[in-house]
């Protein structure tokens, strides 16, 4: 194998229903100059049988087994530290390449960014896209240098959601000299946003941002793994990592942190905390809803006639319509996909963030 330009770089832990799909949308676009990098932690599902398989046709593969489960912050910062790309695109075990991704990335690393930030496109949990996630809010190609304070204001300022500030691993590309230059901070493991504190931290001395608006993606839906303590502790993971890496890089009255903790906003939303509220009571978890309370009070802390009236119509909507409101939503949702689908031509919302 010759010189590696590009490294994709998945963690995964029991996703084996999903890795070779995963797995076959790369694979059928590799060149010489990719490879895939896979850090399994300690999976008890067939995931290495399927990958040991695929790497009989695919020696560009490279597997990598745990004796034990590291928790996917040390597992994706395995999967840099043994790549040999000049650049690694962090990947997801269960999202899939749109065609071409792949050399669109090898074009644009000529540049010599030291990030690239490209788009995605939302799917349900049998990938059938209904929309293009929101990133910033900019439609075309920029490269911001987040070192200059006026153009990481303008940025921040753009931002419409946590990708922006690099939460979403699938839609990083990042030269790898530039992450081993910089030490992991261990107060962040354990948060699952210990990649995008360790980005952060190289602005101090030059980070060059190239945003992709393009979608090179599919994101599947109602699929994540950090929902097995509990929708409130999912919540606390984002709202309180995110609050952590806006208080630990710029400081909590700083106009960037501002522009986090409202990005955060913009990607929670005020719906995200009723149903869970309502399990809560009708399930007696009153540790759980106290954490919920407090995430409510931090995530509209910021002084605004809107941020008040949030946390005023979560503590005082009638349980009773959250309960009515219920099957109604449930219907909803698949239908307002449907809808979204319906002006698709070939599955990729036209409209972009």
């Amino acid at each position: 194998m010759g010189k590696v330009n590009l490294s994709i770089c998945i963690p995964t832990y029991n996703f084996g229903k999903y890795i070779e799909e995963t797995l076959q949308s790369i694979l059928c676009q590799i060149t010489e100059a990719v490879e895939v990098v896979i850090v399994d932690g300690a999976s008890t599902d067939e995931t290495q049988e399927i990958v040991r398989k695929l790497q009989q046709t695919f020696p560009q593969i490279h597997y990598n087994r745990c004796d034990q489960r590291g928790g996917i912050d040390k597992d994706m910062a395995k999967t840099v530290e043994i790549a040999e790309g000049k650049y690694c695109w962090l990947f997801s075990a269960d999202d899939l390449m749109k065609p071409n991704a792949i050399s669109k990335i090898l074009h644009e690393i000529q540049s010599e960014c030291d990030l690239y930030l490209c788009g995605l496109t939302l799917c349900t949990l049998e990938m059938k896209p209904f929309s293009n996630h929101p990133v910033c809010a900019l439609n075309e190609e920029k490269i911001f240098d987040l070192s200059n304070a006026e153009e990481r204001l303008r940025y921040f300022q753009i931002a419409q959601t946590t990708t922006a500030f690099f939460s979403f691993c699938g839609s990083l590309i990042f030269k790898k000299s530039r992450w081993d230059a910089v030490a992991p901070d261990p107060s962040f493991y354990g948060g699952c946003f210990a990649h995008a504190a360790r980005l952060l931290c190289m602005i101090p001395h030059g980070l060059r941002v190239k945003y992709l608006p393009d979608s090179l993606l599919y994101k599947r839906g109602d699929n994540d793994s950090f929902l097995s303590h509990g929708m409130a502790n999912r919540l606390r993971i984002v709202i309180d990592g995110y609050h952590q890496i806006a208080n630990t890089f710029f400081g909590a009255k700083s106009e960037e942190a501002f522009h986090i903790r409202r990005a955060l906003r913009n990607e929670v939303q005020f719906y995200k905390f009723l149903n869970p509220k309502l399990e809560c009571q009708e399930k007696g978890l009153k540790k759980d809803l106290e954490l919920l309370n407090s995430l409510v009070q931090k995530h509209y802390a910021d002084p605004s006639l809107l941020n008040r009236t949030y946390k005023l119509l979560y503590q005082f909507t009638p349980l009773v319509l959250l309960k009515m409101a219920r099957p109604i939503l449930k219907i909803a949702k698949p239908i307002a996909r449907s809808i979204i689908r319906a002006f698709h031509k070939t599955g990729d919302v036209l409209v972009k963030g």
